[in-house]
């Protein structure tokens, strides 16, 4: 029972979420900061979210295994990334506009061919007992550790350092800093953005896979909950750091544990109110980094959105 714990629970359960609900944060954070940094932005994420979603979710169910889901979404993110970015490089294509448009497009196409899959049980992926040592449940429960959460932080650190550090990384950061620059070295910055874009949308497609496999662990229309848009705010909290999108997706996990948190330990009283807080979260950020003088900090030249 929660109340063996007493207060104790809460910071469990918000351990618990951080790493359970930041999961699809990490991967769909760090894969559009890759876009932006190379000069692109996606807010078709949400569409290509949920169509990782949905594809995962059919492709385990086919076969038994949820890592062919995974790895199906992740060819449905890149196929999604990949068709974002070669409209966007047509003449007079705006990416915002696409984005939205791809957005609506793959939310649409999901639920309409996911309408079968919202029945049967598809397999679940597993998860690392961390906890194993404690015969306390809500401590086994608030380390169970799934592998694609661990995957997020390797991918996360390995993209930093693989932008900081690698001839592929300089020249991503030259096609979102300076075309021009870009060009003097002979690099193609529409084959970059191309690359950058669809790498994007099959990380934006595992991160998705997760949702439907593992936790929630079920597919259903309303899967993602704006999880997508989300981090695209989360990116320029992050100052378009693939390092500090982990930390603000763990920061997002722990508040959107808040709710369950405080309802396991008896407080019911706004609990629809808690449960909105990583939207408010996201809306806060948003003003807190609106003013003229941190807007533009750390920002690609090249981007779109901040022209």
């Amino acid at each position: 029972m929660a109340s063996d714990l007493g207060l104790w629970s809460v910071p469990l359960a918000m351990i618990a979420g951080a790493i359970r609900v930041s999961t699809p944060f990490i991967f769909v954070s760090v894969g559009e900061c890759l876009t932006e940094r190379s000069g692109r932005i996606n807010l078709g994420l949400e569409g290509t979210m949920v169509m990782g979603a949905m594809s995962g979710y059919g492709a385990a169910l086919i076969s038994g295994s949820p890592w062919l889901g995974v790895l199906v979404a992740a060819l449905v993110g890149l196929m999604f990334g990949a068709l974002h970015a070669v409209i966007c490089q047509l003449p007079k294509v705006n990416d915002v506009a696409t984005g939205i448009g791809l957005m609506l497009f793959g939310t649409g196409l999901a639920f309409f061919l996911g309408k079968p899959l919202i029945q049967p049980k598809a397999p679940n992926l597993g998860a690392i007992d961390l906890g194993w040592w404690s015969s306390i449940p809500q401590v086994r429960q608030a380390l169970q550790v799934n592998y694609l959460f661990v995957i997020g932080i390797v991918l996360a650190f390995g993209m930093a350092w693989a932008l900081k550090n690698t001839r592929w990384g300089l020249i991503v950061r030259l096609a979102g800093e300076s075309v021009d620059a870009a060009l003097a070295i002979g690099a193609s910055v529409a084959r970059t953005r191309l690359i950058a874009t669809s790498i994007g949308g099959a990380f934006a497609g595992v991160g998705g896979a997760f949702l439907s496999l593992y936790y929630p662990g079920s597919w259903s229309e309303g899967l993602s909950s704006g999880q997508g848009l989300m981090a695209v705010a989360l990116v320029i909290f992050a100052r378009w750091d693939p390092i500090r999108c982990l930390w603000a997706s763990l920061l997002f996990g722990a508040a959107g544990a808040i709710s369950p948190a405080l309802q396991s330990v008896g407080v019911t009283q706004g609990y629809y109110l808690f449960s909105a807080a990583p939207y408010v979260l996201t809306l806060a950020l948003m003003i807190a980094t609106c003013s003229p003088e941190r807007s533009l900090k750390g920002a690609p030249g090249e981007l779109g959105a901040v022209k």
